[in-house]
């Protein structure tokens, strides 16, 4: 019985870096990015189908433009301009997403979570209305290196406090499903 012979002598069928792209892409739909990363990583063929756009787009929430647009616009760099061309890969779209993106001029951040694919945000103290928060009496402002607003508020004593705030961000739409007939 005759058996196929690869072109590398070896002998035997096929392997991984046969399947088509499109099928390698249709499986990665399903898997957390960070899953699609490590596939990437086996042959060729995964690593062209993990850089289609429609594996990222897939992952990022519905409103990224609006998103991306936000984190160029709290970005002082050069790198704030490269974001407003069209052309840009979704891998890399999705990537910048979920690094910090900083907002109002640096007292809050958002990132897109690696895992759960939701959006995070982070409120620096003095962008809130902290009960007082201006009274040395009962808090401190500490700088603190690892904090990531350089400055943490440090509450000394209380009896009670309200804090308010207000956010004006474009948090993505949440899907719902409906439970009629089950």
């Amino acid at each position: 019985m005759g058996g196929t012979t690869s072109s590398t002598g070896r002998g035997g069928g096929t392997s991984l870096g046969d399947l088509p792209e499109n099928c390698v892409a249709e499986v990665m739909l399903r898997l957390d990015p960070t899953e699609i990363c490590g596939m990437a990583r086996l042959s060729r063929t995964f690593r062209g189908a993990a850089s289609g756009d429609g594996v990222w787009e897939a992952k990022l929430p519905r409103n990224y433009a609006r998103l991306l647009a936000a984190a160029a616009a709290g970005d002082d760099s050069e790198e704030a301009a490269a974001l407003e061309l069209e052309a840009i890969p979704k891998k890399e779209v999705y990537a910048r997403l979920c690094r910090r993106n900083r907002l109002d001029g640096g007292t809050k951040e958002f990132w897109l979570d690696k895992v759960g694919g939701g959006i995070c945000m982070a409120i620096y103290s003095r962008a809130l209305s902290i009960t007082g928060i201006d009274d040395r009496r009962y808090w401190n402002f500490i700088t603190n290196d690892e904090s990531r607003f350089h400055s943490v508020a440090y509450l000394s004593q209380i009896w009670w406090f309200e804090v308010r705030g207000e956010v004006e961000f474009f948090f993505p739409e949440v899907l719902t499903t409906s439970m009629a007939g089950t």
